[in-house]
C-alpha cells in the first residue's frame, strides 16, 4: 500500500469514526446510555454491530469517544475563561440541544454505581469547579460582592448552568437559558 492510499484509509477511518460518534450521541440523547446498544449506532451508520466493534471494540469505549467529542466542541482555551465568555457558552449550548441532552442523560445516569461515565464526570467536575473559582477570582477577586470566597461560590455557578440546562431541555419555550444565566451573574455582582 503506498503512503497516499494509507493516508487515505486513515481519513476514511477517521470519518467513519466521528459519524459513529455523531450517530452514538443521537442514539444515547435518545435512549440514555443504558437502553443504547450497539446494534441501534451500528445500524443507525449502515453497519453490522460487528463492523462496529472494528471502531470500537466496546461500548465503553464508544462512551469514552462520545464524551471526548464533546469536550472537544466545549474546549476551554488555555487563557483563563472571562464572566461575559461564560454568558457566550451559555448561549452556544442553546444552539445545540442534542449534545446537550446527551451529556444530561450521561451525567444523570453517572451517579449510580458502576456507571462507566461515572468517574469522567467526578474528575471533569473537579476541573470545572477549579476553573469557574478561577474565573470568578479573576472577576472579584479573593471576596465576591456577597461576601463568599471563589471556591464557595464555583460550585453554586456550575450548579446553575447545569441546572438551567436540564430545565430547559424539559420545557424550551418557558425558560431562557441564556436570559436566566446572565441574570445569575447579575446576582454574583450584587453588592
Amino acid at each position: 500500500m503506498s503512503y497516499g492510499d494509507a493516508m487515505n484509509a486513515r481519513a476514511k477511518s477517521g470519518e467513519r469514526r466521528a459519524e459513529i460518534v455523531r450517530a452514538a450521541l443521537e442514539v444515547i440523547a435518545e435512549r440514555g446510555y443504558r437502553g443504547a446498544s450497539l446494534a441501534a449506532v451500528a445500524e443507525r451508520v449502515g453497519l453490522t454491530q460487528q463492523g462496529l466493534l472494528h471502531y470500537f471494540p466496546t461500548k465503553d469505549a464508544l462512551l469514552v469517544a462520545v464524551l471526548e467529542e464533546r469536550d472537544q466542541w466545549d474546549a476551554v482555551p488555555d487563557s483563563r475563561w472571562r464572566i461575559d465568555l461564560l454568558a457566550s457558552l451559555v448561549e452556544y449550548n442553546a444552539m445545540r440541544p442534542a449534545i446537550i441532552q446527551t451529556f444530561s442523560a450521561l451525567l444523570g445516569e453517572s451517579v449510580t454505581e458502576g456507571h462507566p461515565a461515572r468517574d469522567y464526570f467526578t474528575a471533569r467536575y473537579a476541573r470545572v469547579r477549579a476553573s469557574m473559582a478561577g474565573v470568578l477570582r479573576a472577576e472579584y477577586g479573593d471576596t465576591l460582592p456577597n461576601g463568599l470566597t471563589p471556591e464557595r461560590t464555583a460550585p453554586l455557578l456550575v450548579a446553575v448552568m447545569d441546572g438551567l440546562q436540564y430545565q430547559w431541555l424539559l420545557d424550551p419555550e418557558s425558560v431562557d437559558m441564556p436570559g436566566a444565566f446572565r441574570d445569575f451573574l447579575t446576582l454574583l455582582g450584587e453588592t
